[in-house]
């Protein structure tokens, strides 16, 4: 038996084109939901959106920069004209542009984080964020409820090196999320948050191997999770079964503190 209340739903997925996005579509797309495809990557995100209407699903792409507000609004108002409503938004995209703060070699600055590497990351993982669930809210108000779900990240909580930029905008989604879990909950709006752990991306997985052997080496479980694990818990918090949740920061990271 499947999870109840999604069939038909009209569902938003931005970064949809790949990794966890895409797992995430296929996921409400095998529940019977209607899905949008957002992502920068045009070919990746028709193709995805081709093969799970291939699938039996209805599936829409739309070529969505979430750091631009009018491409944001455009996007939902794709999806409404052709859906007739909007139930879900996950907010799924993100970037990485890693660096130390100050990286101190033999007495001297070797290296640093470069403003624009922290501003372009917090513009997509945060600021793209917000710009699609302020155009997403009317929708969702005028539909009588639905529910939001952002992607955080378990450094969110923790902090990492290295991640000065990807840290603080994920620790950001997750104060947007409680915020907007009070502000939205009068129109039976759901507002949570999913924070992954060590995921198989298949950025992760290019990494060295030694890199890849201690992140499962710090995952009690043994193991890294996969895409399919967080759309899981996305397409459960999406669902009926978790209708009084709200407000929650779910880990979903094999039992790992980052940092220990």
């Amino acid at each position: 038996m499947g999870l109840k209340g999604l069939e038909n739903r009209a569902v938003v997925i931005t970064g949809g084109a790949a990794g966890i996005g895409l797992a995430t579509a296929r996921r409400f797309a095998a529940e019977g939901a209607r899905v949008a495809i957002w992502d920068v990557a045009e070919a990746a995100g028709r193709g995805a959106a081709k093969d799970i209407s291939r699938e039996g699903a209805e599936a829409l792409f739309s070529s969505v920069d979430v750091t631009n507000a009018d491409s944001v609004e455009r996007g939902f108002e794709e999806v409404v004209g052709r859906f007739g409503n909007l139930s879900v938004l996950v907010n799924n995209a993100g970037i990485l542009r890693d660096a130390q703060l100050v990286k101190w070699k033999d007495g001297a600055a070797a290296g640093r984080m470069e403003e624009k590497e922290f501003d372009a990351v917090i513009s997509v993982n945060l600021k793209g964020v917000f710009l699609c669930t302020r155009a997403a809210a009317p929708h969702l108000i005028r539909a009588g409820g639905g529910a939001i779900l952002n992607a955080s990240s378990v450094v969110g909580l923790y902090g990492n090196f290295g991640q000065t930029n990807y840290v603080a905008s994920k620790a950001g989604v997750i104060g947007m999320t409680r915020t907007w879990a009070r502000e939205l909950g009068r129109y039976q709006i759901r507002v949570n948050s999913v924070a992954p752990g060590f995921i198989a991306t298949e950025m992760i997985k290019a990494m060295p191997e030694k890199v890849i052997a201690s992140m499962v080496q710090r995952t009690p479980l043994g193991r890294m999770g996969t895409p399919e694990d967080i759309a899981n818990a996305y397409a459960w918090l999406a669902s009926d079964e978790a209708s009084f949740v709200s407000g929650a920061v779910i880990s979903v990271d094999g039992g790992i503190v980052v940092g220990t």
